[in-house]
């Protein structure tokens, strides 16, 4: 069998706005390969990057804790709840903008990585992206509760309404410790093809949010 690859992540890079209003990372070097020079043999030089960002940056996850003082942050979620999650992607029609629950009724979702294609990445590090966007329901959300969705991911700026103050998919899903990956990509190539998702967060104490390297690997 062989094995394919499709990364579903944005890349980070300095100056990039991923949630209006949230700052963009600063990435730098903590140790330049020029400076290194001066501590090692000559011929060997190393570079050590830094990066100050606030963590929802980029394609991450979001955990219980995000949303919840109580809930478990990313010290506490398993492995399992990330990684080799068989996948299904749900098509949205273009410029729907509400996503209820009747997307996903003549779907399989029970212990699957639910991800909603809707295109909208292509409006990333533009204006656009941050003015309505498509979301999901609370109906959506209750719905993917109540049928066992084990990660529920989307492509847009937010899984969540964002022109009020209200956030009822991040409230249910991750009060159902169903994790949430928001700002996915390149969801149309993955097709009709089965795959299973990654997207693992380093283990990080009192972190309810954080980028992942995202991705779908297909055996054909």
């Amino acid at each position: 069998m062989k094995k394919e690859f499709i990364d579903l992540s944005h890349t980070i890079e300095e100056g990039i706005i991923t949630y209006k209003g949230l700052p963009a990372p600063i990435i730098c070097d903590y140790l330049s390969r020029e400076d290194s020079r001066n501590h090692y043999e000559k011929g060997t030089e190393f570079h050590i990057g830094k990066i100050e960002m606030v963590s929802n940056t980029g394609t991450y996850v979001d955990v219980p804790f995000h949303r919840y003082e109580n809930g478990k942050d990313l010290s506490e979620v398993t492995v399992h709840k990330f990684a080799g999650l068989e996948g299904v992607v749900v098509s949205v029609i273009e410029h729907v903008k509400e996503i209820d629950e009747t997307f996903f009724h003549d779907i399989q979702v029970s212990g699957k990585a639910v991800l909603v294609h809707t295109g909208w990445d292509k409006h990333w590090n533009t204006d656009q992206y941050f003015e309505n966007h498509p979301y999901l329901t609370e109906g959506a959300a209750k719905y993917l509760v109540e049928h066992k969705a084990a990660l529920v991911g989307i492509d847009s700026h937010n899984i969540d309404d964002t022109s009020g103050t209200s956030r009822p998919v991040h409230t249910s899903l991750l009060g159902a410790e169903i994790p949430i990956a928001e700002h996915l990509c390149n969801l149309e190539e993955l097709g009709n093809h089965e795959f299973s998702f990654y997207a693992v967060p380093p283990k990080i104490k009192n972190f309810g949010t954080f980028p992942v390297r995202a991705f779908a690997e297909i055996t054909k």
